[in-house]
Formats: C-alpha cells, structure tokens, sequence
C-alpha cells in the first residue's frame, strides 16, 4: 500500500535540540557497547535514556531532520534488541526459581510499569468496547509475557489467551516459564489459559486465525517503523471480526525514540474505528490506542453492506438460513456469490458460522479494504 508523504522536517525549540544531542549521544555510547546483554554498563545506559525520554514533551519525532531520524531508527532496534535481552535473562531467573514462578514476576525490574499498563489498557476498554472478553490474541508477547499474565491474573479471569511471537526461543521460553505453574498440569490456574504461536502474525497461513478474538493486543515493537506497522494493521483489519476491539501501543513526545509512534489515522485506514487515544504522563511509557474493527451492517432487505471508497458496496442477499434463524447469502460486486451469515449489526464471528460464511465476511471487508487504502 502507499504511504502519505512524510512530515517536512520542523525546526524545534532550543530545549528540544539540547534533548536530540543528549539522546543522540546516549545513541552512540549504546551502539559502542560490545553487548545488549544486561550489565552494570547496559543497564546504567538504558537508565540514563529512560530517564531522558520519560518527561512530558512537545518535540514531535516525526518532523526531526533525516540525520535524527536515521539516529531514531538505530535507537528503536537497540532498544528492542535490549528489551529482548533483558526479558529472556528474566525468564530464565524465574523459570530457575524454587516454587512458582509466576508468583515471583516482582523481580523483574519493569514489572510496576506492566501493573499500571494493564490497569490502562483494561481501563479504557472497559470504558470504550466491554469489561470482559474469552478470547485475547496478543502480537508480540516476547520471552517473558508480563502483559498477558498481569491482564489473565487481575482484569481478565475467564479469557483464553493466544500469545504470537515470530521468534521460537521466545515462545520455548514463554511457555517453559508459564507452564511450570503446578496448576497448568491440573488444567486450571493461568498456565491453563495460555497458548503460545510461533507465527510472522502478517502470514496468510495464521490470517483467519485473527477473526476468533474478542480483542488483539499489538505490542509496541511488532512494526519497528511507520510503514511496517500500518500494513500489520491493515491485514488485521482485513480479517479480524467485525466489532472486534484492537489494543495498539504506541508512544508519543520524546518517547518515540524508544518505540515506533502510531498515527492513529493509519489505524482508521486499517479499518478501525479509534475510540481513544490516551497518552500517559507517568513511568508508563507506552501511549495506547483503542480501536474497534468497522461493523457490517445489514440494510432492510437482509444486505449486508460493505462501504468502500467508490462509494460501491457488497451486498449479502438473503437466500439461506443459518444457525440464528436468520437469513444470508452475500452476493458480492463482481459477481460471485458468496454464504454470509446476516445480522443487523454483526459484533463478533458466531461460533456455528461455516467456514464459507466466514470467508464471505473477509471477501466483502477485503473488496471495501482495497477500495479505502491508498495503493
């Protein structure tokens, strides 16, 4: 898909420069060391630039000249490579530790951070979608999974959590150290209700699997830059459930030097409707972005409509009962017709819907998606 122009470069306040050479500086003094794995020097580094980015700013990162963009870029990978250093040390403390492992996730040195997060996240969804959901995706959970444990253990008790993660280890790790709680074998507790996926979550092979949940949670360095994120979140839109909600992490102010920032208006044209987004002020680092995936609707004569940029729309014609006693089969625009299940708003993917009904429902979201984003 094509991108918008980027932002011309903008020139910013003295305050501003003076925190572009001291995080640039901090930049080059963490791309010298010989290692990312934790250490006394790593971690006093890390420190000092945390530090640096946490206080509240008006620099906007994305109108930086191209040699702080270029600096940006290296920094967002440093710290990604760190972070996953970082948590699979952790994970293996705790996996090595006597007892229940997950009794024991204070020891992580951001473990406060997750708490607060969570509570957001939760918060804002409870405010703006529902206050519980049983089916959770989250995209990008790493070697050490804080943010679906802390949501399955204090906001979600009921919910089956799917974690993804492109990365073997990760999971290898993820999973040794969720279920080696005693409760897991017993088929209860929060090891019960974890599921690992070692999946690139944009794979076709994995895409109809993202129209089972309730909510996705797309971690903060899933798409390490602007245009990488926008096609993430466009494929969800093309085959998450209608009225599904989707949770984006994102960053805002000096913040974006240590993770990617989100327009919000690529996520609308991902096919999502933004109901928040909020930007804390605190240790949290992460702004959050709260997103429902658009409805389908049908109109009076049982049609299921699609729009699209054209102002063209797929239409589902009634024609054969499905397991709610309603009627629906989706003609589609050029032609070809297609089962759907038919509903005056459809909120999320019925259980007893056939595998041809759900295809049909990605066929009329795919033909508007093609018409909305720009090519």
């Amino acid at each position: 898909m094509g991108m918008e122009a980027k932002p011309t470069p903008a020139a910013i306040s003295e305050d501003e420069s003076a925190l572009v050479q001291k995080i640039t500086k901090l930049a080059t003094a963490i791309g010298d060391l010989p290692s990312l794995h934790p250490s006394p020097e790593v971690n006093s580094l890390f420190t000092e630039l945390v530090t640096a980015c946490i206080p509240p700013s008006t620099i906007d990162v994305d109108t930086l000249g191209p040699e702080a963009q270029s600096m940006r870029r290296r920094l967002i990978t440093l710290c990604a490579d760190a972070e996953g250093h970082l948590e699979s040390h952790y994970s293996d403390l705790l996996a090595a530790h006597d007892g229940d492992p997950l009794d024991h996730l204070e020891i992580f040195p951001y473990f406060g951070n997750y708490v607060k997060l969570s509570q957001l996240e939760h918060g804002l969804l409870s405010r703006h979608v529902s206050e519980s959901f049983s089916r959770v995706a989250f995209l990008g959970s790493g070697p050490l999974p804080l943010s679906s444990l802390v949501l399955a253990a204090r906001h979600l008790p009921d919910a089956a959590f799917v974690n993804y993660d492109i990365s073997p280890d990760a999971n290898a790790r993820a999973s040794r150290l969720v279920h080696a709680d005693a409760d897991a074998d017993a088929g209860i507790g929060i090891g019960a209700r974890m599921e690992f996926r070692t999946a690139d979550v944009t794979d076709e092979a994995v895409a109809g699997e993202m129209g089972r949940y309730d909510v996705v949670f797309l971690a903060a360095l899933v798409g390490m830059a602007a245009e990488e994120k926008a096609r993430v979140v466009a494929h969800l839109g093309r085959h998450m459930a209608p009225g599904a909600a989707l949770v984006v992490r994102s960053a805002h102010g000096a913040r974006g030097f240590l993770y990617p920032v989100v327009d919000p208006e690529d996520v609308r044209k991902g096919g999502f409707e933004v109901l928040c987004v909020h930007h804390p002020e605190d240790e949290v680092i992460n702004s959050v972005i709260i997103a429902q995936k658009k409805m389908l609707e049908v109109d009076d004569e049982g049609c299921v409509r699609a729009e699209n940029g054209s102002g063209i729309k797929g239409c589902a014609a009634a024609a054969s009962e499905n397991g709610s006693g309603m009627k629906g089969c989706a003609a589609a625009a050029n032609g070809d017709v297609l089962c759907a299940a038919a509903a005056a708003v459809v909120s999320r993917p019925c259980l007893g819907c056939c595998e041809m009904e759900a295809r049909a429902h990605r066929k009329l979201e795919e033909m508007a998606m093609d018409q909305e984003l720009p090519s």
